[in-house]
């Protein structure tokens, strides 16, 4: 599957979600989605489903999707016995598993394609974790996966990226997406009047 394809169907069928792009993700997902709740975990490498714990424990009232890189989770594997600990119902970690480095120039993540993510992700406690690697079961499966008490954990047997944020400068700030998220989050929801 190609990631830009995995992040056209997530933006067409991710309704209010906050989506946490990282790494690979996060130059198509601008294209993609330039208006979403959003807050691209670039620049700090493995912290993508710890942000997207954070601001899931922090709005149950919304769904979040983690959109993770293999080479990313590697470096907080411990990151998922956190989340499922916390057992947040509204969370989907996405892992985008490609088996390289990407970013830093596609070098081979240790165990490169072979680390079964699913098999960490259930003996850590998510609720639901399968791999898919058809872009057309993707499709068929993605809105019951939303809707799915979770944690939940996919593992996408995806190629690489176009662009990766090495070679796709641009995009807003961290913090500035921080604070634009927040008010966006925060901006009192709109009261019916009859």
């Amino acid at each position: 599957m190609k990631p830009e394809e995995v992040l056209t169907l997530i933006a067409a069928n991710r309704g209010t979600a906050v989506c946490i792009p990282t790494m690979t993700t996060a130059p198509a997902w601008r294209t993609i989605a330039p208006d979403d709740l959003s807050a691209t975990c670039a620049g700090f490498m493995g912290g993508a489903s710890s942000l997207g714990l954070g601001i899931a424990l922090a709005r149950p009232d919304r769904r979040v999707i983690v959109f993770d890189g293999d080479g990313s989770l590697l470096m907080q594997l411990g990151s998922l016995a956190t989340v499922a600990g916390a057992a947040p119902r509204n969370l989907v970690h996405l892992l985008f598993k490609n088996g390289v480095y990407h970013t830093s120039g596609a070098q081979i993540i240790p165990g490169g394609l072979t680390v079964d993510f699913v098999m960490m992700a259930k003996a850590a406690g998510y609720r639901h974790a399968s791999a898919i690697r058809d872009i057309d079961d993707f499709k068929r499966r993605l809105p019951e996966l939303l809707k799915t008490e979770g944690p939940v954990f996919v593992e996408l047997h995806t190629g690489l990226a176009e662009q990766t944020p090495m070679t796709a400068r641009g995009g807003t700030p961290f913090p500035q997406q921080v604070e634009e998220l927040r008010a966006k989050l925060l901006k009192p929801k709109a009261r019916a009047t009859s």
